[in-house]
């Protein structure tokens, strides 16, 4: 029997097998089960264990179980969570966040006779001390490693000291990495905490079938309330599934089997989507929400590369005014994403200016192909663009577009670990590339062009240079001020755009469906799953 065939079968089976988990007859029960939230993911989640949350799916099951000091809300502005509220010193160095007292962990027998205890400062201590233990080799050991030493001054007070000023520190505690757990547990279940996950979120985990299903329940004791003073969350339960094939995934959610979509895949996306991004006629009886992402697909020149085309700004300029972006995206995205006619820095995030970067203009492209040719003495002036398979597309119809201009475009596929190990060690001309981003801060997209982070030991694959601006890079990490700090972002990457070391192709968006009776659910530039506030008529 053919494997999806079968896979399918068996998602059918559990959905009829949750059905009756929630249901037995009363009426009750059949309120409850409408207040199941239910999704799927593709690929299984490796750990529920925060320290482990990397890839979306981990970070989405995590987000409904854990909490840290803070939390970003849909406009990326960092708001409380467990800490209630903090005090940054004046030379912007210590950090002290003030605790809540009245966050309790989910139950638990090993924690004795209340099943249960508060959060105190000494659990973020402590989780944080097992985020930097080489012995634990967490993913997100990386979040603090511009801090110096941190510490609990009592049980309500907890102490960061870092070591250079750094503003987009706030920023990087919300990450899931940075959650608390409590020692007792984590010590008790050891390396299989990723599946016995106890924290403090709005749901509980119940049961995990690994690659089959997994069930969170309501947290009763969760903290947080909505602005009316009513206990959050709303819903009674989280379902996950993991179907593995998109197609079948779609139908279920259009047979109503699903709750929430979360992707855009080729096999459907001319279907339930015009060349306009909107729903077609036929599925007007679902939700579509789209936003910005903070997502930049992207163009890179090796600017080391001994090459004279890759050398050349002209030739560089040229393929950034030489295509049109709003096509591209009409035609190969449905509509599905904002033309990068800014800089590198995305729209969503402060910082993103969509005056600095370049508008397609042919002739101007074509001008400037001519004037290398001139200067140079070079008359088939000629480039290739290395890709994954997943992106030849569009690398083929830049081709089409640039060919046009007088410029020779080859377009070369490799495997996307091959793609990768090449770019970090300068073996690329001209390749494709995206940057998403690690935390939600303008200063993680322009790390990309600080002259100490060239590749392989840094980000920097284009190994661009420039004084100017790793002067301003540097003046950002002690500016303290906002909106002067989202000068120097702009100015940074107005530098990076006249000098052309990359060619953005578009600012990727979050595409959302939902069933009409699913309420209040959002969206976010960094697609982060929030289901707190949702509920189901």
């Amino acid at each position: 029997m053919d494997l999806n065939i079968n896979t399918t079968i068996k998602y059918i089976l559990l959905l009829l097998l949750f059905f009756l988990f929630f249901s037995c007859g009363n009426t009750k029960n059949e309120n409850n089960l409408n207040q199941v939230f239910r999704y799927n993911e593709h690929k299984n989640i490796g750990s529920l264990d925060p320290a482990f949350a990397k890839d979306n799916a981990d970070i989405w099951a995590v987000n409904q179980l854990f909490n840290g000091l803070v939390q970003m809300d849909n406009a990326l502005n960092v708001q409380p969570s467990i800490a209630k509220s903090w005090t940054v010193s004046q030379d912007a160095l210590t950090y002290s966040f003030s605790l809540r007292h009245n966050v309790y962990f989910h139950k638990h027998k090993l924690f004795g006779k209340d099943s249960t205890r508060t959060v105190k400062a000494s659990d973020f201590e402590y989780s944080f001390n097992r985020l930097i233990d080489k012995k634990i080799a967490s993913s997100g050991r990386w979040v603090l490693n511009k801090v110096d030493r941190f510490s609990a001054e009592n049980d309500s007070t907890f102490i960061v000291k870092l070591k250079q000023p750094f503003p987009a520190f706030l920023g990087l505690l919300t990450m899931k990495y940075c959650s608390v757990v409590p020692k007792e547990i984590v010590e008790h279940f050891g390396t299989d905490f990723r599946a016995n996950p106890i924290g403090t979120g709005p749901f509980k985990f119940k049961r995990w079938e690994e690659n089959i299903k997994l069930v969170f329940r309501k947290n009763n004791n969760y903290f947080e309330k909505d602005d009316k003073g009513k206990k959050l969350p709303y819903l009674e339960a989280i379902a996950i599934t993991f179907l593995p094939d998109k197609q079948s995934e779609f139908l279920q959610f259009i047979q109503g089997n699903l709750d929430f979509l979360n992707s855009l895949d080729a096999s459907y996306q001319d279907d339930i989507l015009t060349s306009k991004g909107e729903l077609r006629a036929k599925y007007k009886t679902i939700n579509l929400i789209r936003g910005p992402y903070l997502n930049t697909e992207y163009l890179a020149f090796y600017m080391d590369s001994k090459v004279p085309e890759m050398q050349s700004k002209l030739i560089r300029q040229a393929v950034n005014y030489g295509f049109d972006r709003q096509k591209m995206m009409t035609y190969l995205r449905n509509g599905i994403g904002i033309p990068a006619n800014g800089g590198f820095i995305p729209k969503g995030l402060p910082g993103y200016n969509a005056n600095i970067g370049y508008t397609y203009d042919p002739d101007k492209s074509k001008e400037l192909i001519n004037q290398f040719k001139n200067e140079t003495g070079i008359n088939t002036p000629e480039i290739t663009i290395t890709t994954t398979s997943n992106y030849l597309n569009f690398c083929e119809y830049i081709q089409r577009e640039l060919q046009k201009t007088g410029l020779i475009v080859n377009v070369d596929v490799i495997p996307a670990s091959t793609l990768k190990g090449a770019k970090a060690n300068g073996k690329l001309d001209l390749f494709r590339a995206s940057w998403v981003a690690d935390y939600p801060d303008a200063q993680n997209y322009l790390s990309l062009y600080y002259s100490d982070n060239f590749a392989p030991n840094g980000p920097n694959y284009t190994h661009f240079k420039s004084e100017e601006f790793n002067t301003l890079y540097t003046q950002s990490f002690s500016e303290t001020n906002t909106k002067t700090r989202e000068i120097l972002y702009t100015k940074m990457d107005s530098i990076v755009m006249q000098e052309a070391p990359i060619v953005p192709l578009y600012y990727d968006e979050v595409v959302r469906f939902t069933q009409q009776n699913v309420n209040n659910l959002g969206i976010n530039p960094i697609n982060m799953l929030e289901l707190k506030h949702v509920t189901k008529e």
